[in-house]
Parts: C-alpha cells; structure tokens; sequence
C-alpha cells in the first residue's frame, strides 16, 4: 500500500474529488493548509496600503491505495489539477506501513 500526498489550488479539489472517484479511489482525506513555493507569497493592495501575504491558501488530499494503483492516481491527480500557473501542484508517494482502526482498536497491516 502506498499513501498519496498531493498540494493543490482550492478550487480544483471537486473536480479532484470526482476523478478520484470514477478511477475506484475513496476516502480521501481534505486538510485545508497555508504554504508557499517558488512565488514565495503575494503582495495585494489593501485600503491603499500594500500588505504582504506569505501564505497562500492550498488544499492537501491524502489517499491511501494499493500500490498497483500509484501511476493512476498521480496521472489522474496532474491531469485534473494542472493550471498553468505557479502555486500547488506538489504529489509523493510513500509507503504505508500500517493502520489502527480506532473504534475497535486492531492495527491493519497494509501489504508492501
């Protein structure tokens, strides 16, 4: 098994979502978080003062699938959420070692 970590722009994460979901992928997990890359933040213009933003708005989306599934995802995960334009768009892969489910508190041992 393998866990896939993508950082992409906000406003692509239904569409994401979508694709995912005709490819056979469920239970993504949807943190909303702040970063920055290569454009190093954003300067607007507020109230006629400029005002530096640092962290920009970006949406993480963590699945975990079989790793038979890995080129899929991550070629359905550029394919929906290319823009054109700097900003998101990060993707890795790694190995899954385990998982407790909580409500009955058993490990599941993922297969390597």
């Amino acid at each position: 098994m393998k866990i896939i970590t993508a950082v992409i722009k906000s406003f692509k994460i239904d569409d994401l979502i979508e694709t995912l979901t005709q490819i056979g992928v469920k239970g993504p997990a949807v943190p909303e978080m702040k970063g920055f890359g290569y454009q190093k933040g954003l300067t607007e213009l507020y109230r006629g003062s400029d005002y530096q933003v640092d962290f920009l708005p970006k949406t993480k989306v963590e699945v975990v699938v079989d790793k038979d599934l890995v080129p899929n995802v991550v070629e359905a995960i550029k394919a929906t959420c290319e823009t054109g334009e700097i900003g998101g768009r990060k993707i890795s892969a790694s190995k899954f070692l385990e998982v407790l489910r909580i409500r009955r508190g058993d490990a599941i041992s993922a297969v390597l």
